[in-house]
């Protein structure tokens, strides 16, 4: 059974293989197209989430899904596809010490986004952590 917190553990292990992502994926694109290398971080993905899956046993029908979830599901692919794209992109042309940080931007409009989309409501403390990194960022992007 996965405590309370569990969910922190995973966000941290979320966190830490990001920022393999963003150096990674730096090294990789060196002589290469980012929406090239996009492509085959993809392929590679789901050729290793499926195995995952089917080893693990949690394969079941997707047919059997609702439409709700095929459609809403379709939208957070498209909206991952698009950010790999924009990020791959930025990072080759920038540095990941940068793009990265800004990139977590993400932080913030999820926060709003959840408050809009999801009726959550964030306590003061995380308001003021979602503060300093929107502060982060904007220090960041005054040296662009």
């Amino acid at each position: 059974m996965i405590s309370a917190h569990g969910w922190f553990y995973w966000a941290l292990l979320s966190a830490i293989f990001a920022a393999m992502t963003a150096i990674f994926a730096k090294i990789g694109l060196q002589g290469i197209n980012s929406d090239f290398a996009t492509l085959i971080r993809t392929f590679v993905i789901v050729l290793v989430l499926s195995c995952f899956v089917y080893y693990t046993g949690k394969w079941s029908n997707p047919f059997a899904l609702g439409q709700k979830t095929w459609f809403f599901l379709s939208l957070s692919a498209l909206a991952t596809g698009a950010s790999w794209v924009c990020y791959f992109r930025a990072l080759q042309i920038g540095e990941a010490s940068k793009v990265a940080p800004v990139d977590k931007f993400s932080v913030v409009l999820v926060a709003i986004f959840a408050v809009i989309f999801l009726g959550e409501r964030p306590q003061l403390r995380e308001w003021l952590g979602i503060l300093l990194v929107t502060a982060g960022v904007l220090v960041l992007s005054l040296g662009k």
